[in-house]
């Protein structure tokens, strides 16, 4: 059973927070006391924040602290900020366009709260008024609910939305771990030159520059190389193939298509806003999960594509390389971005752009393909767990966007939830959620 309540029918207490004057250094020098932004916010719960304020300003102004399991709401955000909820998992302030809702825990369980008013994000940017398109705490206290009578049914509801969420946000933990394992092996044997040597069969291996050696200076990059090592631009190592103007290919009714990959999918992956292009596009132009991207307009970013099959607009690169694994290539690439983005600065352009003509003006190292293909044989498999990973949060991203409506009206009850996923998936769901807890409380 189901009744409707508002939003303050529910809660212990609905405030904003305010800005400490940033001219007052005893407000915010070595503050201990986290300070929420609406920036933040969209996140499934928060543990800390990037500013602190101190406690001189907590006891000097009417900033309040609200406690851990707090719902704040952005109420300001001309972009997709407004109308975002997240969970305070640990005490903290916030600005004055943080909207708190402290629930009353012996009326609702905050955590269904939560989820409803995930499914509220448009209804709740409906309220806004003003030039400015602003929401107001009052508003929102008058915002209505759709919640089950008992209570712990609405905990049951909200468990299985959170267990999901959590092996998500654990996966993408170990992604994070993941990327910089494989960053500083790669650094280390190909920047540091610090690769594993066998200088001679009675000293056994030892890292190459640091135990001596030898070093030959290069006049094109003004340093040191390991002697044996080439000096050629990207475009020797790599093929950069641009995208297309997927607009002059539209699929026509009852063709076959793909998803086109946009600077913006790049980013966020696909979403329902991501366009579509006829699937005759030229296979040179297609991506499979695994490809490296390069937005060569913009962002200038390097990524590991890893959101399903689509096709590659232009302003993007597509970087492949017949003799080079993806693994070289794509750190090297990834480490000459800085080099990219300071062209693009001194051009004092608003949106840099990176040529065919700048690759082939870099200059990068290139070590003998055996070392290469040496260090691929480790890099190679950690950065292939990572897009498994990717691939297994959209799957279970997807699941808790099908779900999350269904549950809470009530079209789907938490027993059937299990038997279609399956008991061996959704308790592995629910190791993560255990996972994901101990980590945070270790922290």
């Amino acid at each position: 059973m189901y009744k409707s309540l508002k939003l303050k029918d529910i809660s212990k207490n609905i405030g904003s927070g305010i800005t400490p004057l940033r001219s007052n250094p005893n407000f915010w020098t070595n503050g201990t006391i986290s300070w929420l932004k609406t920036e933040q916010l969209g996140e499934h719960e928060i543990y800390a924040t990037s500013e602190k304020i101190t406690q001189y300003a907590l006891e000097s102004t009417s900033i309040k602290i609200f406690p851990k399991n707090t719902l704040s709401i952005a109420m300001y955000g001309e972009g997709r900020t407004r109308g975002n909820v997240s969970i305070l998992k640990n005490e903290m302030t916030t600005n004055q366009a943080c909207c708190n809702v402290v629930i009353d825990e012996s009326k609702a369980d905050y955590n269904f709260v939560y989820y409803f008013l995930k499914t509220q994000y448009l209804n709740l940017r409906s309220l806004s008024s003003g030039v400015r398109k602003n929401l107001n705490s009052n508003d929102i206290k008058e915002f209505e609910i759709r919640i089950p009578t008992n209570i712990l049914t609405q905990q049951k509801i909200a468990k299985v939305l959170s267990d999901l969420d959590a092996k998500i946000e654990l996966n993408n933990k170990i992604n994070v771990e993941l990327e910089a394992m494989a960053k500083t092996l790669y650094d280390y044997w190909f920047v540091q030159f610090d690769f594993p040597s066998l200088l001679t069969p009675k000293e056994g291996t030892q890292p190459y520059k640091t135990s001596g050696g030898k070093m030959v200076w290069n006049e094109e990059l003004k340093r040191e190389i390991p002697e044996g090592w080439e000096v050629k631009s990207l475009l020797d190592v790599a093929t950069f193939t641009n995208g297309l103007a997927c607009q002059k290919f539209r699929p026509k009714e009852n063709d076959d298509f793909y998803r086109v990959i946009k600077i913006r999918e790049m980013g966020s992956g696909f979403t329902d806003n991501s366009e579509f292009v006829s699937a005759t596009i030229p296979e040179r132009v297609v991506i499979n999960n695994g490809d490296i991207l390069f937005s060569w307009s913009a962002t200038l970013d390097v990524k590991i594509w890893s959101g399903g099959k689509g096709a590659l607009n232009q302003h993007i690169f597509k970087v492949t390389s017949n003799k080079y694994p993806n693994s070289y290539y794509y750190y090297e690439l990834l480490n000459y971005l800085q080099h990219f983005k300071m062209q693009a600065e001194l051009r004092k352009t608003t949106m840099g752009h990176i040529t065919q003509d700048h690759l082939k003006q870099s200059r990068i190292t290139i070590p003998p393909i055996d070392l290469i293909e040496k260090l691929d044989s480790i890099i190679h498999p950690i950065l292939e767990k990572k897009v498994k990973l990717e691939e297994e949060n959209q799957q279970l991203a997807s699941l808790r966007d099908w779900l999350l409506p269904m549950l809470m009206n009530g079209q789907v009850r938490v027993g059937e939830v299990e038997d279609a996923v399956g008991p061996d998936s959704y308790r592995e769901v629910a190791e993560g959620r255990a996972e994901y807890a101990k980590n945070e409380m270790q922290k």
